[in-house]
Parts: C-alpha cells; structure tokens; sequence
C-alpha cells in the first residue's frame, strides 16, 4: 500500500504509456482523448497475438480501450483495489457486478434500503431470471447469517445507504459472507474511496456510480467496479458481452475530476456536518439522519470506519406535513435547486419517494423508514452559512 495521500495519488497519477509520442522527449501532461471506435493491425497474426493476450494491444472499443483502462487504473487506486472496470452508468456497474456471479436458482441477501433502482432488480427483475433476494436488516448480524441460504451466492449493501445514510458494520458482514462462500458485494457511491474503502474491511467488490463523487460536476455518467483479478475476470467478459463500458470522453473527463475528488469530499463534508447540526436544532425539523451527528445510532462505527472522521456530503431530514411539507419546503427554495441526483459542486435535494425510491410501494417505504416527507440533500461545496441561511428561510416560511 502506498504511504501517500489519496490526493497526492490522484494528482500524481501517470501517464499512461500509449501518450507516449515515439522519437519525442516529451509526452502530453493529460492524457489524450482516444476516440476511436476500432484499432487497426499489420497482419492477421498480430490480431491473433492480441486475442490470445500473447501482445499488448486493442481491437474494439466496446472490449477496451486505452482511456478507460487509464481511468480505471485511477479508480483502482481510490479504492485501494487491484484492478478495475469503468462503466457507462452507476446501474451498469453495480448490475454486472451481480450478475457475473448469480444465475438460475440462486439467491441475494441484501440490506432494504438501496437506490431504488438496484432495489427494483433485485425485487422485480432478478425474479424473472429465477434469482431470488432475502432482504433483511444488516444492523442485525445474527438475522443477516440466518437468512443465508446454500444457494445464497451474494450479499449486498451500501457502505452509506440511499437515503437514510445507515452504517454496517462491514468488515463482520464480510466475515459472515465469506463463512458461507458468499461475494460480498458493496455499493460505495456515497463515500466514495475519499471516505471508506471496502475492500479493505473484506468486500470482495466495490461499485459505485462514479457520476456522484467520483465526478462531481454533474457533467459525467459512469460506473466503476473494482476489485481483484480473479473476480475482475466474469465482470470483464460481461462487460464485453453487454457493452455497458464507459465512453472514451466520458473516461477523459473522469479522470480530469478525480484529480481533486479527495479535497472536494473532504469539504463536501465539513459542509454537510454544519448543515446536519443546524437542521437537528430546527424546531421544523423532525428528524436528520446523518452518521457525523453524534445523536446519529451510527456514529461510533462511522468513526471507526471512515477516513478523518469524514461522513460525505449527503443527509436527509424529515420535514413535517408529510407530501405537502416537502413540496412547500421545495417551492421555498431559491438558489438550491430540486434535483434528482446527488454529490454535485453545488448544493441540491432530492425527493426520494418521488424520484430514487419510486420503486418502493406504500407498505415498503414505510418498513423502511422513507415517509412522504423525507427529503435528501446533497451539500455542496459552498460556504456554510450561506447553505444554512437558504434552508432557514425556506424553513421559516412552512
């Protein structure tokens, strides 16, 4: 493991050796955009060589490229991983990370509260594949290891749950996993590897939809999946298979963005713990849900867990009244726009019922613990009070 800093690694990142321009004695300080959909070759040899792994080399860029492999060479080192995979979405990297290891008759065991998205695959859509998932409470270890079953193949959370911001213990629930020859499978997204890495506490895979932190500018989508060489293999040939990978400019302006992910997570969240500490002493406030406030149930693993106490950018808090609390409380809003993504450079909320958990019946936001006035926010990079002073007037006029 190497004794620098994330953002010493990410600023000093090299360049990869197909920038290297021959008979010059200088290479390009960033890296080129490779815009090519397909490589060509000399002889049929050559792309035999190339197939069979025997010569460096590309034939297609749905299999690979040389601005993916850079970024994801990037992302590996962000997580502390081996090796990893870009991808064109969150959704496809967090998806063929499962898939590459379930098929017909087996079974997930995964937390309840996700993305919507990944909640609404593995609930309505693994099914039709004959893919079944137990969900259960991974607060609870005992209930976890009780709801393995033989054919159980992979268990999944999130290292920071969408939107309730709940912590697991995830080095316990690894060794639970790997007890019963299960991938343990971690979805990082609101951490990002500024914040926790996953693999080091046990995760076999980390994903993450790199559009959130990762990029940071709501200008990029894309997914990452890292971890080792003997799992990277069936993701990679899915990969292949499927085609979801990461378009070359979208790579190149990913990699642009890493280079300052660790300071901008680090003041996303300085932010957020300000933000969360005012809305927690708001008389109009019900409830703040974020692992930094000392109230939270999830503090102490929190710090134990994560990087300098770093908790990330986002929160949510419970605003009275239900669907029109939330929705008068949005209309209040002037410079803080609704917005259903997160972790950009400036500060957004988002309405899980309505947007990331849409997927979610009455009965199952209910058992989760989402109501109609549950808002999510996404603290942005500008200063504190100025974040503090929109909420309190949107606030004082509900």
């Amino acid at each position: 493991m190497s004794s620098k800093s994330l953002q010493t690694e990410m600023v000093q990142a090299g360049v990869h050796s197909l920038a290297e321009m021959p008979d010059y004695v200088s290479v390009p300080k960033v890296p080129p955009i490779y815009m090519s959909s397909v490589f060509s070759f000399d002889d049929v040899p050559s792309l035999d060589a190339v197939y069979a792994k025997e010569a460096p080399g590309y034939v297609y860029s749905r299999d690979g490229n040389p601005g993916t492999d850079y970024t994801a060479d990037m992302i590996a080192q962000t997580e502390g991983g081996e090796c990893a995979l870009v991808f064109s979405s969150g959704m496809a990297a967090i998806l063929q990370s499962i898939i590459a290891f379930i098929g017909q008759g087996d079974h997930v065991v995964s937390s309840p509260v996700l993305y919507g998205g990944v909640y609404n695959y593995l609930k309505n859509e693994a099914p039709r594949f004959g893919v079944e998932t137990t969900f259960v409470d991974f607060t609870d270890l005992a209930a976890v290891e009780a709801a393995i079953k033989p054919n159980t193949k992979v268990v999944y959370t999130e290292t920071i749950t969408n939107p309730l911001m709940e912590v697991f213990d995830l080095e316990a629930i690894a060794k639970i996993a790997h007890k019963h020859g299960c991938k343990f499978i971690v979805d990082n997204t609101f951490a990002s590897g500024a914040i926790c890495k996953p693999l080091e506490l046990g995760a076999d895979i980390v994903a993450n939809s790199s559009t959130k932190f990762m990029g940071g500018h709501s200008d990029v989508t894309g997914g990452s999946v890292v971890t080792s060489p003997e799992n990277w293999a069936p993701i990679k040939r899915g990969l292949a298979m499927y085609g979801p990978i990461m378009s070359p400019f979208d790579a190149w302006l990913m990699a642009r963005s890493l280079r300052t992910m660790d300071m901008r997570v680090a003041r996303h969240s300085e932010n957020a713990l300000k933000v969360a500490q005012f809305l927690e002493n708001h008389p109009k406030i019900e409830k703040v849900h974020y692992p930094g406030l000392e109230s939270s149930p999830y503090h102490a693993l929190a710090m134990k867990m994560f990087y300098k106490g770093r908790c990330g950018g986002m929160l949510s808090a419970d605003i009275p009244g239900g669907e029109k609390g939330a929705s008068d409380f949005i209309k209040n809003l002037k410079h803080i726009k609704f917005v259903p993504s997160l972790a950009s450079y400036t500060t957004s909320l988002s309405y899980p019922a309505k947007t990331s958990h849409r997927a979610y019946n009455e009965e199952e936001l209910k058992a989760a613990g989402i109501t109609m006035g549950t808002l999510r926010f996404s603290i942005g990079l500008e200063e504190p009070e100025d974040i503090i002073e929109e909420f309190d007037a949107a606030l004082a006029k509900l």
